[in-house]
């Protein structure tokens, strides 16, 4: 490895991404905002369904950001050029193909979404008109994970930065001229989302401009070597099921929770915020986690491997720290903030402090995470999940009967704590397929 394992070089990557993260959520609120001065509830509710079962749709494909990244951090360390290049074009096939199906298939995959989050006529009427003009924007939605993987590997989380502020900011501008400005109600949301989005896509690939200026890119047999697209689509397909894995333990933990009545459900709607902020800000050390042991593996080097994993781990482990001390002082006074009902506050608090102890628990899978996808050893990270979710569905029926919705939050910690150990004890096996 040239470039020596500082946290200086740790910081310069993480923290892009965890700014880049805190835009995220703006733009919802904007998106909300905005159609909320039209004075009616169906609208609102119309972009949030829609933007649901969209976001729903485009998850699936949350595969090729984290595959990307370790592939090419992996072909970056090896110093393999031409293997970068074709990395990223692989990506952007991928988006497009992807993204041109959506499109060709919007008619059954939107039916199936309101299945799942019925609505009434009026409110699936609108966001039906909003999804059938934002699903144009698919190839470039789904193109952008490859991309900002591609830029991860190559440490390059400044340019993500870049390309998420300025598709966010343009897209609330354009929500304010469109909604506001020329009376286009939902449908204006929805167009300054589709524009925003193709230009994201066009930004991020000038940033990429310098490996387009090579002749590595136009290397058919390469892009299409089999042997590296079995590889490719290994990789991809093991983390889609540990997603899929993932998203059920949440799923039917928000299920659970509705048996709880809504006092309870809408208490752990407001905690799992929490989690929510704490994945966010722990985001921007496990990219750099991908990236740094990506690049040791790929060059062979275990003493810098397994330095990269402690060196971004320990400021995983103080950004928990500082995150669950923050919930304990001030978790209350957050509680407050997200709700004025008197209930829902009293019941949240009641169950803060699991709050307080997830970042501490969650700390170590959520790095290993980072960690196994850099090293693409993503057949640990499937079964090592569906063994927690094994854990957590076996501990969560009794748990519930015996503790209510104490004992879902208690089922969901241990599948955490499960994670963390299996993913630990593989640990070993992947430093010793750095060693050269």
């Amino acid at each position: 490895m040239n470039e020596a394992l500082t946290h200086r070089r740790v910081l310069t990557i993480a923290i892009p991404i965890v700014l880049s993260n805190a835009t995220v959520p703006i733009l919802g609120v904007v998106d909300t905002g905005v159609v909320g001065q039209l004075g009616e509830a169906a609208p609102i509710g119309a972009v949030g369904i829609g933007a649901i079962i969209l976001t729903a749709i485009y998850w699936v494909f949350g595969f090729l950001r984290m595959g990307t990244t370790g592939l090419t951090s992996q072909a970056k360390g090896a110093k393999d050029v031409a293997e970068e290049a074709a990395l990223l074009l692989r990506a952007l096939l991928v988006g497009a193909v992807s993204g041109l199906a959506i499109i060709l298939l919007q008619w059954p995959l939107f039916a199936l979404g309101f299945k799942v989050s019925p609505a009434s006529a009026e409110v699936e009427s609108l966001a039906r008109s909003y999804m059938a003009i934002r699903v144009w924007s698919a190839p470039a939605a789904i193109s952008l994970y490859g991309i900002t993987g591609w830029m991860i590997a190559q440490e390059r989380t400044r340019g993500v930065l870049a390309i998420q502020v300025v598709m966010n900011g343009l897209n609330i501008g354009l929500d304010l001229l469109f909604v506001l400005g020329f009376g286009w109600g939902v449908e204006g949301v929805a167009v300054a989302t589709v524009i925003a989005e193709w230009s994201g896509l066009g930004l991020g690939l000038w940033l990429c401009r310098g490996i387009f200026a090579g002749p590595h890119w136009k290397d058919r047999a390469r892009v299409f070597d089999l042997v590296r697209l079995k590889r490719m689509a290994s990789v991809n397909g093991d983390i889609l099921i540990r997603s899929v894995l993932l998203q059920a333990i949440f799923v039917s933990f928000l299920f659970w929770g509705a048996k709880f009545g809504d006092l309870q459900l809408a208490a752990n709607q407001i905690l799992l915020q929490f989690l929510h902020v704490t994945a966010y800000a722990l985001d921007g050390f496990a990219f750099a986690a991908e990236a740094l042991v990506g690049q040791a593996l790929g060059a062979r080097d275990r003493r810098t491997l397994r330095g990269g994993a402690i060196l971004t781990s320990g400021w995983g482990a103080v950004v928990c720290l500082l995150l669950s001390l923050a919930f304990w002082a001030f978790g209350p006074q957050i509680i407050d903030v997200m709700t004025t009902a008197p209930d829902v506050r009293e019941a949240a608090r009641k169950f803060l402090p699991f709050m307080v102890a997830a970042p501490l628990i969650g700390i170590v899978p959520w790095m290993l995470d980072g960690i196994f996808i850099g090293a693409t050893r993503t057949r640990d990270m499937r079964n090592m999940m569906l063994v927690s979710a094994v854990a957590y569905f076996a501990v969560a029926v009794p748990l519930m009967g015996a503790f209510g919705n104490r004992g879902l939050w208690v089922a969901l910690l241990v599948s955490f704590v499960v994670r963390g150990v299996t993913l630990g004890l593989r640990y070993p096996a992947l430093e010793r397929s750095a060693e050269g």
